[in-house]
């Protein structure tokens, strides 16, 4: 009796142990799984020229989507001379077509002058442009919402900090406006 219940009293241990690691799996895995854009920009710096500010992401997309700005991107803009209808419709406005030709486009021999024309935009606040991140943020924007949004590329810039050009906004927007036009 005594070896049956100290094998008993192994296994179980083993089983606590084993269902003890296998919860704390499940957890991190639903942390990992849940947390998407982990890797993801947090904060835009813009810039005008000389006049640089840093706003969240959440606050520009919510002037993307909405149009309502908060006081302090309001006043950024004002400082700017930022028309906000403009550069709204520069930031949102998406190159759409199918999602596997999208990430074609992005693998051909166009692809690198489509992220250079973005990356005049977007880019890391320090250091030269990293073509393979912004590709990636592309890509990820095109699996959301199969499109090519300027948006959509700072939302998944895989650094916590991206730099967006103000003053190049509307004639990279309008460049690739004639692309969208040609696909």
């Amino acid at each position: 009796m005594q070896i049956s219940q100290l094998f008993n009293q192994l296994n179980n241990q083993k089983l606590t142990k084993l269902l003890t690691q296998t919860i704390a799996l499940g957890v991190g895995a639903i942390v990992l799984l849940s947390s998407t854009n982990a890797n993801a920009a947090e904060q835009v710096v813009l810039k005008y020229g000389t006049f640089q500010g840093q706003v969240s992401i959440e606050e520009l997309s919510q002037f993307t989507e909405t149009g309502k700005t908060t006081p302090t991107l309001t006043a950024y803009l004002q400082a700017a001379q930022q028309d906000p209808a403009v550069a709204r419709k520069a930031l949102k406005a998406p190159i759409k077509a199918d999602p596997a030709f999208l990430n074609n486009l992005l693998s051909s021999w166009a692809g690198p002058i489509l992220v250079d024309q973005i990356g005049e935009v977007v880019h890391p606040p320090v250091g030269r442009l990293d073509q393979q991140a912004l590709r990636s943020a592309l890509s990820a924007s095109i699996k959301q919402n199969g499109e090519v949004t300027l948006l959509g590329a700072i939302q998944n810039y895989p650094n916590t900090s991206v730099e967006l050009e103000g003053d190049r906004l509307i004639s990279v927007y309008e460049r690739l406006s004639n692309l969208a036009e040609l696909l």
